[in-house]
């Protein structure tokens, strides 16, 4: 792709090195801003860089957050005796989208993936231990997506805290098999939520 220009060709290359966006789209992205005017630009800039150098992890879920605890976290109307463990914060905002949970999460960062080389030691899972060992829940809800990876983080963590006096469930399979849960539409993962089942069924299933 020839540029007429260098800052534009600078431009393109750095929006196309977001996911999911090719040359092509870079460049009509970055036409549509040259066409705005300037304080749209500076709008867009400075939100990205308050994004990337305000935004903090919340202490208590390790969810984005502005402050040193999330909005969930504090909501007094949350139901604190149940934690939805999640990959990130893209399956918070996607079960918060169903209306059908009221309780906290546990953002994990990731799921254990030795292939890319991601450990439980890579992961926030010895802070949801420790939360379970000091009783701030009476259930463990497990939201991971369906597949191999998601289903080993499950199975590690359920191993971690089985001697401990709480309950695990799983979210029903109305996920397919392989489904990454930010992808499921908000009634399947609705229902997959309020129809849950323990964990040890789920292994022996």
């Amino acid at each position: 792709m020839d540029f007429s220009s260098k800052l534009l060709e600078n431009a393109v290359n750095e929006v196309s090195r977001l996911p999911g966006i090719g040359k092509r789209t870079a460049l009509r992205l970055v036409l549509h801003l040259l066409k705005q005017p300037k304080e749209n630009t500076s709008y867009l800039s400075e939100a990205l860089l308050h994004l990337r150098n305000d935004v903090e992890s919340c202490q208590k879920c390790h969810n984005i957050s502005d402050t040193v605890l999330c909005d969930i976290c504090k909501n007094p109307k949350r139901n604190s005796s149940i934690i939805c463990v999640v990959e990130d914060i893209r399956d918070v905002m996607a079960i918060e989208s169903t209306s059908q949970y009221n309780g906290l999460y546990h953002v994990l960062g990731g799921k254990i993936s030795p292939i890319e080389g991601i450990g439980p030691q890579n992961l926030q899972i010895e802070s949801l231990v420790t939360k379970v060992k000091n009783g701030d829940a009476k259930e463990l809800i497990f939201a991971l997506s369906s597949t191999m990876e998601g289903d080993t983080t499950n199975f590690y963590i359920f191993k971690q805290i089985e001697k401990y006096d709480i309950a695990t469930s799983t979210i029903a399979r109305g996920i397919a098999v392989g489904d990454e849960l930010e992808y499921a539409d908000e009634v399947t993962l609705g229902r997959s939520i309020v129809n849950r089942i323990p964990f040890e069924q789920s292994i022996r299933g």
